[in-house]
């Protein structure tokens, strides 16, 4: 961390905070719903408003990225998300809670799917060279899935002290070290430099000569999102313990172990991205990722499915670094705080569609259709997005092949 820039190792630890609190509350929010009475079609409603509540905030982001400071966003942000903690820790209505989801922070993705995103993206991409661009993003990712995967680990404390003081006590208590999390970026934010900021005069549009190629990509990762929006974690973790009889601490460690293989591939994605390009080392590692999380639906053995799951995870998120690091590449410096909230919104909007079908699904039948969905959308928007953008090259590329 000491080797690199002040702002990016802010930046990644604030990543890492985050991502824990992520972790864990992805497990527990159906955890702790379902404990106060509320069943499958409840829970995805909730899921699906966290998720079009973070996109309309980043939409309203996105208007103005070109005119916002983003030091002051940030730390707005992490004010926002230390009273998220502490709303859900205090109120047990679905009213409130559902008010709480939509202008809160929680994430039953148990990634960042938050107003944090493009802010952050934009400070990494202008404070590193366009050949150290795709590692940085790596790195962003690797911290987001590691220290995620220890937030999912970590989610066994209910099972762990439920003897001791109960398991809502705990539930409770973990919500209230998210919004510590929340305080604790706060903190980190409020030392990042004036470098974080853009230079010279805002442009008169947060779009200019990209915004053709911003929103291709912008319907094509929504796309995507709707598809992933089936199988958010909350949802997984759900749909695992009725169909295994499985219980948290076993869900957790599950999803630990998927969110490490998912980390240690971001690592192999930069190599990957040198040789072959960003746009194709995106589309020939997710494929195969979406076959194996199909096939999780046919089987009957929870080992078998825990199998396929940690193969899912040694190649389904290769794409996340790549991806942020292309966005970034094939638009205009100034452009980029649009172009960042630009392809993240609809993505949220598209996945926050899919969560209450999928709990529809669910509550129809024990059979996995929903990761059947998730898989078959999710290799449509590979073959398009190879389709489209196959010949757009970022300047790394562009400038190996002359």
């Amino acid at each position: 961390m000491t080797a690199l820039p002040a702002d990016t190792a802010r930046i990644l630890l604030a990543r890492a905070l985050r991502a824990f609190g992520d972790g864990y509350v992805a497990i527990l929010l159906p955890v702790h719903l379902s404990a106060l009475g509320f069943g499958p079609v409840a829970v995805g409603a909730i899921a699906t408003t966290t998720l079009l509540g973070s996109a309309l905030l980043t939409l309203l982001l996105g208007a103005v990225g070109h005119k916002v400071r983003r030091r002051p966003a940030l730390l707005a942000a992490s004010l926002l998300m230390a009273a998220t903690g502490l709303a859900t820790a205090w109120f047990d209505g679905f009213w409130p809670l559902l008010l709480i989801a939509f202008i809160g922070t929680l994430s039953p993705t148990g990634g960042d799917a938050s107003v944090f995103l493009p802010l952050e993206h934009t400070v990494l991409a202008q404070s590193v060279r366009d050949a150290d661009r795709t590692a940085t993003f790596a790195r962003y990712a690797f911290v987001g899935s590691v220290v995620g995967a220890l937030g999912a680990l970590a989610a066994g404390a209910v099972d762990w002290l439920a003897p001791l003081v109960g398991a809502a006590s705990v539930t409770d208590a973990m919500f209230l070290l998210y919004g510590a999390l929340g305080t604790a970026s706060f903190v980190l934010y409020r030392g990042l430099s004036p470098h974080a900021e853009a230079t010279g005069d805002a442009p008169p549009a947060p779009l200019g000569p990209s915004r053709r190629r911003v929103y291709g990509l912008a319907a094509l990762f929504s796309l995507d999102s709707f598809g992933g929006g089936f199988v958010v974690n909350s949802l997984l973790a759900l749909w695992l313990a009725e169909r295994f009889a499985l219980d948290v601490a076993t869900i957790g460690a599950v999803f630990f172990a998927t969110g490490l293989c998912s980390a240690v591939s971001m690592f192999a994605a930069v190599p990957l991205a040198r040789r072959f390009g960003l746009v194709n080392t995106m589309v020939f590692t997710h494929l195969p990722s979406s076959v194996f999380l199909m096939l999780v639906a046919f089987t009957s053995n929870p080992w078998v499915a825990f199998g396929l799951l940690l193969l899912r995870g040694l190649l389904s998120q290769m794409d996340v670094p790549t991806r942020s690091s292309y966005v970034m590449a094939v638009v205009e410096p100034h452009e980029r705080p649009a172009a960042a909230s630009v392809t993240a919104v609809p993505r949220g909007l598209a996945a926050a569609l899919s969560p209450l079908l999928a709990g529809w699904m669910m509550g129809l039948s024990g059979f996995g259709w929903p990761l059947v969905a998730c898989g078959v959308l999710k290799i449509t928007y590979d073959l398009l997005l190879l389709r489209a953008f196959a010949q757009v090259r970022p300047p790394e590329e562009a400038d190996r092949a002359r």
